[in-house]
């Protein structure tokens, strides 16, 4: 999503390759920029605007600003470079669209906030490009997609306001055609979910087969299946 100066935020590339390193380790991660700055600093200031939120846009654009304007490059082994520390405590929501509706659903994101200042909304919001596959209950089953993933962080464990954003965002996400990520929030029971997955009732009764007695259910996969 674009700033206040219309530029569109970096994109982080990464490049996956067999064998060994092509080039030598090398990293751009600081301690006091990756830690003092954007986790200690971001934790105080994100819990003193439960209080002010009147700060909190101003917040989202200084750290945006400070930690992701800028070019970064790391090279290193996938498990070292993969292996990302989600700061701290959080709520998240993480949809998958058809790609070509990722402009038209930051869009309109972008329009909601704007027009409702009250909303209360942490930055980021991710994106991040997967090609369609053949998987029944994938996210991304017969589509390239587009996840967008919006946070809401819990500074010092404490919550923060959510409804609206989480609310504004899922219904963007299934006007246009979203599927919910299987492991974060999302409100979706069966009869979403069959209007969905094309194979979700396939996925069902293989279930069942598989599973007669419920073995392997739960609370949350109970709402899922039935």
């Amino acid at each position: 999503m674009a700033d206040e100066s219309g530029k569109p935020p970096p994109l982080m590339l990464i490049n996956c390759c067999p064998g060994p390193l092509a080039l030598p380790p090398s990293s751009s991660a600081s301690w006091f920029w990756d830690y003092a700055i954007g986790y200690y600093l971001l934790e105080l200031l994100l819990w003193i605007s439960t209080f002010l939120p009147c700060l909190l846009p101003w917040i989202n654009r200084f750290f945006f600003r400070l930690l992701f304007t800028g070019k970064v490059e790391n090279v290193n082994l996938s498990y070292k470079i993969f292996n990302y520390e989600c700061r701290f405590k959080q709520h998240v929501q993480d949809w998958a669209i058809p790609i070509e509706k990722t402009k038209e659903a930051l869009l309109e994101l972008k329009g909601i906030l704007e027009s409702n200042p009250k909303v209360v909304a942490h930055y980021p919001v991710e994106v991040r490009f997967t090609r369609g596959d053949d998987i029944l209950l994938s996210p991304c089953f017969q589509r390239d997609s587009c996840y967008m993933n919006v946070i809401m962080y819990r500074p010092y464990g404490k919550d923060v306001p959510r409804l609206d954003y989480w609310l504004a965002y899922e219904g963007i996400m299934k006007k246009f055609g979203g599927r919910p990520h299987w492991a974060k929030a999302h409100t979706c029971t069966r009869r979403d979910f069959e209007k969905m997955y094309p194979e979700f009732l396939k996925f069902c009764a293989i279930r069942e087969k598989l599973d007669p007695r419920g073995m392997f259910l739960n609370a949350y996969l109970e709402k899922v299946f039935y």
